[in-house]
């Protein structure tokens, strides 16, 4: 049944119908929300009533609102009052792991737009423009962590991509925030061109788009075939590594991370900071959807799948962390840094999913799931409280190059010497989120990836490769050490060069209270992860 019919059952009078719609349309209040702050925000801007009140009251409105009855969702699963299952005939789903995410977009929204409050990026005339497309945004996200539809999959994406390409340049009149939109929009083009035609190739074949039938219809399509002979595995084979090129491209995996750097170099700080931490959770709420539909109960076929593509991520996994890690040690440009950090993170993160795809590639009444019960959700509660500490870690480092943008006119990491002499807090804040982003204890960074790493240590006992995949981790933790650590060093340590613009920041201000909040958020997670582990495992048994 698809959503026309629905609608008809309601006209008709369908009382199965009607109840059923208006449960979806109740579950999904807090995104009809958001577009109603949006549609307010235009109509503010033709009646100029964004002169009276200022358009960013009206996001942070929508957002807060939003934010406040997905809690109450949430709390409702925690209390056993809510029950998960698919809405709108089957397009999309709720349960306890995309309420989670859904409340850290809105949640995360709620802190990019008091930044750019706080930082004046937008102005007054842009600033309907900049947060609809910001709320937007936002909404697509939110339909990537719902999606049970490989339609809405790629509906959720685009949603979430547009807005994202016009952010990017919304610096108008400067060559490189043009040039960085431009090479969004050629790469984001074309990896939807790639994935629109796998899905179609996949949806063809398998003779359905709906995630809960993909597993069934690969058994079929892998039982008693021919191996990679057969043209109908070819296909599938084919749809799936099309369907990967737009996550990877979402993701910033190599090799589809080329735009990254340059966008996040050209694109405001603030945008940076957006597109690397919300764009990259919705893209890997989605593809833990995507994969646990494809591999199933791990049975038959649907085994050796499970195991190539939590392999062939393992893979990716160690090239992408790699990559990103060597290649931010030459940046001299503070975004461009951190946009390689981002591509490294995405490595990591990566690792707790191809964790999660070998760990159920076995069977759940194997001697092995009997030996080590809950290793599933174990490794996707380490992708969260992962998600969850890099909001703040990689926010505050944004905000931070904001804010210090504002003052000295450079985003150049020598331009940032000495800065602990005029500014302490900016300084301190910048190297609490530089050593949660390397991993030392007791900050929140730590423990997330431990959580990740102990994930992968228990899928080496499903296949040695992992082990590779747990060396490269490590490995690449010791690197990441050395060139956050040299930000923390010159702003800490070195003397301030006689000329060099004055940064000013009281403890008082409004700012320096703002990244106080974040980085003592990455303290606290480190110090007490019990709030953050609990719901991130609630969240994680939706599947198990």
């Amino acid at each position: 049944m698809d959503f026309e019919a629905l609608y008809q059952q309601f006209l008709s009078g369908d009382v199965a119908g009607q109840v059923s719609l208006l449960r979806s349309l109740k579950i999904i209040l807090p995104e009809l929300i958001l577009s109603g702050s949006i549609i307010l925000m235009l109509l503010a801007r033709l009646t100029s009533l964004d002169k009276i009140i200022p358009t960013h009251w009206f996001a942070v409105a929508g957002g807060m609102g939003a934010f406040v009855l997905i809690l109450s969702q949430f709390w409702q699963f925690t209390v056993g009052e809510a029950v998960g299952g698919e809405i709108f005939t089957g397009l999309a789903v709720h349960d306890e792991f995309s309420t989670f995410f859904r409340g850290f977009l809105t949640f995360f929204l709620v802190f990019v737009i008091a930044l750019t409050v706080l930082t004046g990026i937008p102005d007054d005339e842009d600033a309907p423009d900049f947060y609809s497309l910001l709320s937007g945004a936002v909404v697509g996200m939110m339909l990537m962590s719902s999606a049970n539809h490989l339609l809405i999959l790629f509906l959720g994406i685009e949603m979430a991509s547009v807005p994202s390409y016009v952010m990017t340049g919304f610096l108008k009149g400067r060559r490189r925030s043009s040039e960085a939109a431009l090479k969004f929009v050629v790469y984001g083009a074309g990896s939807a061109g790639v994935m629109l035609f796998g899905i179609s190739l996949l949806a063809g074949l398998l003779g359905t788009a709906e995630f809960p039938e993909l597993a069934q219809r690969f058994q079929a399509v892998f039982a008693n075939r021919g191996g990679m002979q057969d043209p109908a595995t070819r296909c599938a084979v084919l749809a799936l590594l099309m369907i990967s090129v737009g996550f990877a491209f979402k993701l910033s995996l190599v090799p589809f991370h080329f735009w990254c750097p340059d966008a996040f170099h050209g694109a405001p700080a603030e945008v940076g900071g957006f597109l690397s931490v919300a764009s990259k959770a919705a893209a890997f709420a989605l593809l833990v959807r995507l994969s646990l539909a494809l591999a199933g109960d791990g049975s038959g076929a649907l085994s050796q799948l499970s195991l190539s593509c939590g392999l062939g991520l393992g893979l990716v996994a160690i090239v992408t962390s790699t990559f990103g890690n060597l290649a931010a040690y030459s940046q001299r440009n503070i975004k461009r840094m951190l946009a390689y950090s981002t591509i490294a993170h995405a490595g990591y993160s990566l690792m707790a999913i191809a964790a999660l795809l070998v760990l159920q590639s076995v069977r759940t009444d194997s001697a092995f799931q009997v030996a080590h019960p809950g290793n599933g959700p174990r490794a996707m509660e380490g992708l969260l409280y992962y998600m969850g500490v890099y909001l703040f870690m990689n926010l505050g480092a944004f905000a931070i190059v904001a804010l210090i943008r504002n003052q000295t006119f450079s985003e150049e990491i020598e331009d940032y010497k000495g800065l602990a002499q005029q500014a302490p807090v900016l300084a301190i804040c910048m190297a609490i989120c530089m050593f949660s982003l390397v991993g030392i204890p007791p900050l929140g960074g730590f423990y997330g990836k431990a959580f990740i790493f102990a994930s992968v240590y228990e899928s080496t006992h499903v296949h040695w490769f992992m082990w590779l995949v747990l060396a490269a981790g490590g490995l690449n933790t010791v690197i990441s050490l050395f060139y956050y650590l040299r930000v923390a060093k010159i702003m800490c340590i070195d003397s301030r060069p006689s000329g060099a613009a004055t940064v000013s920041m009281p403890a008082s201000s409004s700012p320096a209270m703002y990244v106080m909040l974040v980085s003592g958020m990455v303290v606290f997670l480190g110090i007490i992860i019990d709030p953050l582990t609990k719901v991130a495992l609630q969240a994680a048994h939706a599947f198990f």
